[in-house]
């Protein structure tokens, strides 16, 4: 993975020179994890914009005494300075090298005014730049190491419910929180290093809630049962949604449930190379509005997944911007009938150039258990 961190810090020297910076300070630890490979709590890195031979010997990170040998194995290719105050230390190693550095770019979208501040102090004659979302706009195309991560985290969140189901873990009398627990244990079994996020289980009229907490609430039979979850591995999350039937379908479950995966199908489908997030998410919309539920369907279609569970693009009329290849997002509309029911599909899936990458691989055929 070295080599892919060297590939994504040659990528952000060049925007930082396209913005007439010197250098950049990152401090945002998901945005240090992309560009060094690094896990731990607490850590700083200057990337130099410089394009000369040697350039990234200049790339210096940061951490505490706590992560000396972590540091020592996950960036064994940087020069690596130990102290406490790592955004500090390296704000005045910035500074110690004003020659060299009029105009260094900080994260001003994750650093406070007051701390801004205090970086300046310590830059001294170095002006501090506003610079934002370079190191996100790189995240927003995924290479090959990441998205075989997230083919990894959706293939566990598969294999779990899978054996939720298989093994009778829904079924009446079952309460919300149990399956939860379940289905988060299940997919530690198959790699994960833990849920991508707090597990939804929504049974009966709790299942038109988009984002219904489990309780203690008892499924019973004719309930629809919706599942939303993902598993986390090697720092990438996996995103799916499911919604399965106790018993037979009534004629109204069938009818939203197939809305549903009518209109998820053409958002799926309209996720293409330099597609407009908003005609993506008009795509599916539209579906659900010709048939009379466009009140009910209460969000966005989607959003981007990786080293978080939501980050750009957006995909909902309040979204910008176009689709690129290695893109991955989710896909998930809703139909959500206040004291009935409600009905969610999501796949994450990852933009190609002809036909996207679906990565979770689970039915959307209307499941009766």
């Amino acid at each position: 993975m070295s080599e892919a961190h060297s590939h994504r810090r040659q990528a952000l020297r060049d925007r930082l020179r396209a913005q007439e910076l010197d250098a950049m300070l990152v401090t945002d630890l998901l945005n240090i994890r992309y560009l060094t490979g690094f896990t731990g709590s607490n850590a700083a890195l200057v990337v130099h914009a410089a394009d000369e031979p040697g350039a990234e010997s200049r790339t210096v990170f940061c951490t505490d005494g706590r992560y000396l040998t972590q540091a020592e194995q996950q960036v064994p290719d940087l020069e690596r300075v130990i102290d406490r105050a790592s955004d500090l230390t390296l704000a005045q190693r910035i500074g110690e090298a004003a020659a060299e550095h009029r105009r260094v770019g900080f994260e001003s979208q994750h650093v406070t005014v007051d701390h801004r501040d205090v970086l300046a102090d310590a830059a001294g004659e170095v002006e501090l730049v506003r610079a934002p979302g370079h190191v996100e706009q790189l995240r927003l195309v995924k290479d090959e190491f990441e998205i075989e991560a997230l083919r990894m985290a959706c293939a566990a969140a598969d294999r779990a419910l899978a054996d939720l189901i298989e093994h009778g873990g829904l079924r009446p009398g079952r309460t919300e929180l149990e399956v939860a627990r379940e289905l988060e244990a299940r997919m530690l079994e198959y790699g994960a290093a833990g849920p991508s996020f707090a597990t939804i289980v929504a049974a009966g009229a709790n299942s038109a809630v988009p984002h219904h907490r489990p309780t203690d609430a008892v499924l019973a039979p004719g309930d629809f049962v919706k599942m939303d979850f993902g598993a986390l591995v090697d720092g990438y999350h996996s995103d799916m949604t499911r919604t399965v039937v106790l018993g037979k379908p009534a004629d109204w479950q069938r009818e939203v449930y197939e809305l549903v995966r009518t209109s998820q199908a053409a958002g799926r489908a309209a996720v293409q190379v330099d597609a407009d997030v908003r005609e993506v998410d008009t795509a599916a919309r539209k579906v659900i509005e010709d048939a009379g539920y466009g009140e009910q369907f209460l969000h966005g279609l989607g959003h981007g997944v990786g080293l978080e569970i939501h980050e750009a693009p957006t995909l909902s009329q309040r979204g910008g911007g176009r689709i690129s290849a290695g893109m991955a997002v989710t896909v998930e509309p809703g139909v959500y009938l206040a004291g009935r029911g409600g009905v969610r599909i999501e796949d994450t899936l990852v933009v190609r150039p002809s036909t996207p990458e679906l990565l979770t691989l689970t039915t959307k055929e209307l499941v009766a258990v």
